[in-house]
């Protein structure tokens, strides 16, 4: 495809809206809510803001010049920046990692499915935290039923990246990500007005500094990392559809404002109704499926409903910008349609997500290997790449969008070190910490 016969989002606020929806998933709901409270409840916030800022906001930055300077996917990118060398293999690993992120991530969203159906049905009224729990059991130990469930998620998913990036994932994004807000919103008023919602409150607000230690520092830089979805071509492929006019500073800073913005909104929403439950917060599923419907029915009907939407939002966009990382390949390399490679990749992502959903191990073996080893691969590669292969001349006119954004320009010093030295760091540190 011709660089002149190429999408764009349009607005500067669609960009945005759609890096966040990528950047806004799962993990914001289920895994930092807990990870606060573990870890020293402000104190660890303030060291995830950090994190985010110096490590993961860089490598955001990488990607974000990769695509928008090139106009290729990830492939192509590489091949265009570093021509005639083995960089661009690492389109390869983005390739693969996105492929098994959409696989069984769609497992998860199809969850989601089952759970907001379950809460238009009004199953969790009068249900005990064990008889909820029984219910998740059942249906993750069934066979059917999760394969439907998926199958329903990827097909949204798959629908809307084949519709195109400006009517397809631009249009759901920018109204889908502000009503995700207003909702996750209506739950934080809601739960925390409960009687015993302060000591979740407390939970999430009071700094323990004596809980920062080496894994807490570990755990914020890998939750600021993941959070962004770095590392397998999503900032970059999305970023390869933004207008030349687009400034790659701006929408990066304004996308990491939103997603730590709705984590801690998200915080707000969960522990203050845990704790008026009196129960201890859990991580992962056990939490979301198992004692959240219970403690949300009873708050009325509404609120489970407008929980798992959520749910269900935050998980169609983190999914739809994996899936379009392998769409735009084949479109960009084999010169495909957007329909016959959305729906060839469909397929690829519905058979191993079906295998997937049967068996717990492989489920947990796509997890770890895209978590520990393709992420923290590829955004050691785009750190490497734009920091010490690209010119620091041409990296700068793409960071200030040609000399027009004296902001950019006036921290892109900072921004340069961060890049070389600290970034490449960091990715090695989370890695290590990951696999001891």
């Amino acid at each position: 495809m011709s660089e002149k016969a190429r999408e764009n989002f349009g607005s500067r606020f669609t960009v945005i809206m759609a890096l966040a929806g990528s950047a806004i998933g799962l993990g914001n709901i289920w895994r930092f809510p807990y990870m606060v409270g573990e870890h020293g409840g402000a104190a660890f916030i303030i060291i995830y803001v950090l994190c985010s800022l110096f490590i993961a906001l860089p490598i955001f930055f990488c990607e974000s010049i990769l695509g928008k300077s090139t106009g290729k996917d990830t492939f192509g990118a590489l091949e265009s920046v570093a021509p005639g060398t083995k960089w661009k293999n690492e389109g390869y690993i983005a390739l693969l990692g996105s492929f098994i992120i959409v696989s069984y991530y769609s497992v998860v969203g199809g969850w989601s499915v089952d759970f907001l159906i379950r809460s238009f049905m009004n199953d969790f009224k009068g249900e005990s935290f064990e008889e909820a729990a029984g219910i998740f059991r059942h249906m993750t130990s069934s066979i059917w039923e999760p394969i439907v469930s998926l199958t329903a998620f990827l097909g949204l998913t798959a629908a809307i990246v084949a519709m195109g990036i400006e009517k397809g994932i631009g249009r759901f994004a920018k109204v889908m990500m502000p009503l995700l807000f207003i909702m996750i919103v209506i739950i934080v008023v809601r739960s925390c007005t409960l009687p015993g919602a302060g000591k979740g409150i407390e939970y999430m607000l009071k700094p323990d500094f004596s809980k920062i230690d080496g894994p807490a520092f570990a755990a914020a830089l890998g939750q600021g990392f993941f959070s962004l979805s770095l590392g397998v071509g999503c900032v970059l492929t999305y970023s390869s559809y933004m207008r030349k006019e687009e400034n790659v500073f701006y929408t990066g800073v304004w996308t990491a404002i939103f997603d730590t913005f709705f984590a801690i909104l998200a915080g707000f929403a969960i522990m203050p109704a845990v704790f008026s439950a009196g129960l201890e917060p859990s991580a992962g599923p056990s939490l979301v499926y198992e004692t959240l419907p219970v403690i949300f029915s009873r708050m009325g009907p509404l609120v489970p409903i407008i929980f798992f939407l959520a749910i269900l939002i935050a998980a169609v966009t983190s999914a739809m910008s994996m899936l379009e990382v392998l769409v735009t390949w084949l479109v960009d390399q084999k010169g495909l349609s957007r329909k016959k490679a959305t729906t060839l990749f469909f397929i690829a992502c519905w058979i191993v997500g079906c295998v997937c959903a049967v068996s717990s191990k492989v489920f947990s073996i796509c997890d770890f290997m895209s978590s520990n080893v393709f992420m923290m691969f590829g955004a050691l590669v785009f750190a490497l790449v734009v920091g010490w292969k690209m010119k620091k001349e041409d990296v700068r006119t793409q960071f200030t969008n040609y000399g027009t954004s004296h902001k950019a320009g006036a921290v892109f010093s900072v921004v340069w070190f961060l890049i070389r030295w600290i970034a490449p760091i960091g990715i090695v540190i989370i890695a290590i910490t990951n696999l001891l």
